[in-house]
């Protein structure tokens, strides 16, 4: 066994070596695989506080792994699409160089009720790209839409229910939308009522979800809304242009309108799809972009390389079981088939050689460095790194024990992945290991573009799926319950009732008691790995790119939008 494993990722590294060669060297723009908020894109990190004036033409040339499935905020769910709203429009609040939620379109903080219920906004006077002011009713309306059922806004339902008030009553058909705790008091100030207090809310306002729209524009455009770059408007830092709603190619341009334009350096903005390793960093070195994601061959190749700039992400992959597709169960219903399939692939070797960029083997769902308790102490240390880890003869045990409750001998399953050329490896090494230590085990893979997977996934058509989570807002809770019955992320047929009830403890009863409401989602993370494996983690992916050292200050964010490109610019560029 040990033996053939190592030849197979030699074979691979071989592989990927002579992929190289015949490119002429390559790199990786695409991310392992996609995610539902997904990171699609792997370009770049931060170069704050770096040194120099903008001294050239200020266009920065840069590269997507994915299309932009839809520029609507409401419908949005991917981080293609919120990366871009990140910086063509804005909310209350905005992620800065330092990753702290600040005023934005709030003119500075707002007054909070005693109860922690009720929070006032007073509003800059900021403008929309065609000159009108953005009003409060701007924030109602494109809050009312996004919680609206006729809508379909998958964000909507999962940002506000159980946070503003009435929420979860309108999403689920029983309450008029006008009945969402949120109103105009004037033109320029919105009140906003929460259903319970909620610690996290001002870094929520900085999220994509809730950003205005202009309700006139949206309802005289009506179905062509947010089709293509020209039935949109703007309040942020840039214009989408050139895109054509489908294509392959688009660009961001300075917006004159926006209220800190002083501050937008760059002129532009030109970004292509490119999905294929070898010709990102071919692009990259030929000077045609400046940024290019780098993963597996492409990333040991360049690993010492000078222009090269690493970090961590809060983003975990991992395998989607699901337990009921076409309204029949699977296999994967049986939770020792699950555990089984969950331990039976070694995390290391796949960071190490398939992916090669930093990355973490992950048996967690709740990512390392990224939330602190009030003693600063991280979440991970509540339940360590050893949940569901790879162990192939505990496998090999669960999965025979799994078929015979199942009365299989054999097992043939499905395992639905991205298109680009990382993610089809990282799916072939999954095959390869699956099959290998799991005797009777036969997976499918079937790789697909990023829009057709979250179709598929919306419909719960598929069996085994690699998926993944990038954090909405800096808590715990933005992994944790994506898993509760009936979630919007939940379309896997998992339900555990302990599970859910200590999510709502936690978003509820101890909302106010830091220290309960952490051991409660600890607790809850603990249940759906350790006891169900409802999902089976990959890993917390890290970034390695290259990037131009003419290109200054690009913010890389932990939630909502990957990148703020507000803040940079070029200098020093021969």
């Amino acid at each position: 066994m040990k033996n053939s494993k190592l030849f197979w990722l030699l074979s691979l590294v071989l592989v990927l070596s002579a992929f190289l060669a015949a490119c002429g060297g390559g790199g990786d723009s695409s991310s392992e695989t996609s995610t539902e908020k997904e990171t699609e894109t792997e370009e770049g990190t931060t170069e704050s506080g770096a040194s120099g004036e903008p001294d050239a033409e200020q266009v920065l040339n840069l590269m997507e792994s994915a299309e932009i499935p839809s520029m609507d905020s409401a419908i949005a769910e991917d981080s293609v699409a919120f990366n871009i709203l990140n910086n063509v429009n804005e909310g209350l609040y905005r992620l800065n160089q330092e990753n702290i939620a600040e005023p934005a379109i709030a003119e500075g903080e707002p007054t909070i009720s005693e109860d922690g219920l009720t929070y006032t906004f007073k509003l800059r006077d900021a403008k929309w790209d065609n000159g009108e002011p953005v009003t409060a009713q701007d924030f109602v309306f494109s809050w009312q839409r996004a919680i609206d059922p006729a809508t379909g806004s998958p964000y909507g339902p999962y940002m506000m229910a159980g946070t503003l008030k009435n929420a979860d009553k309108i999403a689920a058909g029983d309450m008029d939308k006008a009945e969402l705790g949120v109103k105009a008091v004037d033109e320029k100030t919105l009140e906003v009522t929460l259903e319970r207090p909620t610690p996290y809310f001002l870094s929520l306002m900085s999220f994509g979800t809730f950003y205005p729209q202009n309700e006139k524009f949206v309802t005289e455009k009506g179905d062509a809304y947010a089709s293509n770059s020209e039935n949109l408007l703007s309040n942020g830092p840039f214009k989408l242009a050139n895109w054509d709603g489908t294509g392959l190619t688009w660009s961001l341009e300075k917006n004159p309108e926006y209220w800190d334009a002083e501050t937008v350096k760059l002129d532009t903005i030109n970004v292509d799809v490119v999905k294929e390793p070898a010709t990102a960093v071919n692009l990259y070195n030929s000077g045609e972009k400046d940024r290019a994601g780098l993963s597996g061959e492409f990333a040991l190749q360049y690993a010492d390389n000078e222009e090269v700039v690493k970090e961590l992400e809060p983003t975990i992959f991992y395998l989607k079981f699901n337990q009921e597709r076409n309204g029949e169960k699977t296999p994967l219903a049986n939770v020792n088939i699950r555990k089984a399939i969950a331990m039976a692939f070694n995390k290391q070797d796949l960071v190490d050689v398939v992916l090669a960029n930093g990355s973490l083997p992950a048996n967690y769902l709740v990512p390392t460095e990224f939330t602190f308790d009030e003693n600063n102490k991280d979440f991970r240390e509540v339940n360590g790194n050893e949940m569901l880890a790879f162990n192939a003869e505990e496998a090999k045990k669960l999965w025979a024990q799994g078929l015979e409750e199942e009365g299989l001998t054999e097992v043939s399953l499905e395992l639905l992945g991205g298109d680009t050329e990382t993610a089809k490896a990282m799916d072939e090494y999954m095959k390869a290991q699956l099959e290998e230590n799991l005797e009777g085990l036969t997976v499918k893979l079937k790789a697909v573009p990023f829009g057709v997977r979250l179709e598929l996934d919306e419909k719960q058509d598929y069996e085994i799926q690699t998926s993944g989570w990038g954090p909405d807002y800096q808590d715990p809770m933005t992994f944790i319950d994506l898993f509760v019955t009936g979630s919007s992320h939940n379309h896997m047929g998992y339900s555990n009732e302990e599970f859910d009830k200590l999510i709502e403890q936690a978003k509820g009863e101890l909302a106010q008691d830091a220290a309960g409401r952490w051991n409660a989602m600890a607790e809850a993370e603990k249940i759906m790995l350790e006891e169900d494996a409802a999902i089976a983690p990959i890993y917390q992916r890290g970034l390695m790119s290259l990037q131009k050292p003419y290109v200054h200050d690009i913010a890389s964010h932990p939630f909502g939008g990957d990148y703020s490109y507000k803040w940079a610019y070029i200098s020093g560029k021969e």
